[in-house]
C-alpha cells in the first residue's frame, strides 16, 4: 500500500511583507502571502498563505519583502474552527514551509536586510582590491636559496 504524501512547491511573488510573531514558548513564526500566476489563457493568479517557523521564519523576515520572488516547498495544513461572532464553521488552508529559496538577488530596494548584505559584500571586495600591491617584475633569475621551504 502506498504511503500518504503531502507536498507542495510554489513559485511566485510576495503580496506583502512577512509578518513576524513569537509563540509563548519563544518560537518565531513568519507569515506571508504568495501570488502565483496560473500562466495560461485566463491570466489568473492564485494566492497562498505561507507560514515559516523558527530559523526559516527569521531568514524569510530578514531577506524577503513585498514583490520579491521566492520558491516555497512545504506541506498543506487545514485548520477548522467555529467563528465566535457568527457561529459558522470556518476553515483555512495554508502552506507550512519547509524550505524557501530566494530567487531575486540582493538589491538596494525596500529590503534593508538584502541591501545590508549587498553593502557588506561590496565593502569587503573593495578592501581586498586595495590591499593588492603590484610591483614591476624584473628579468633577474630567482635564487632558490631565498625560498623559505
Amino acid at each position: 500500500m502506498a504511503k500518504s504524501i503531502n507536498q507542495v512547491i510554489l513559485m511566485g511573488r510576495l503580496t506583502r511583507d512577512p509578518e513576524v510573531r513569537t509563540t509563548t514558548t519563544g518560537k518565531t513564526i513568519a507569515s506571508f502571502s504568495l501570488a502565483v500566476d496560473r500562466g495560461g489563457q485566463d491570466d489568473a493568479t492564485d494566492f497562498f498563505e505561507i507560514t515559516a517557523w523558527e530559523k526559516l521564519g527569521e531568514l524569510v523576515s530578514q531577506y524577503l519583502s513585498k514583490g520579491r520572488r521566492c520558491l516555497v516547498q512545504g506541506r498543506l495544513r487545514q485548520d477548522s474552527w467555529d467563528d465566535k461572532e457568527t457561529g459558522k464553521k470556518r476553515s483555512k488552508v495554508e502552506v507550512v514551509a519547509t524550505d524557501v529559496t530566494f530567487l531575486d538577488g540582493p538589491s538596494g530596494g525596500d529590503n534593508s536586510g538584502a541591501s545590508n548584505y549587498s553593502n557588506n559584500a561590496n565593502n569587503s571586495s573593495k578592501k581586498k582590491s586595495d590591499d593588492v600591491v603590484i610591483e614591476d617584475i624584473d628579468d633577474k633569475p630567482i635564487d632558490l636559496s631565498e625560498i623559505p621551504f
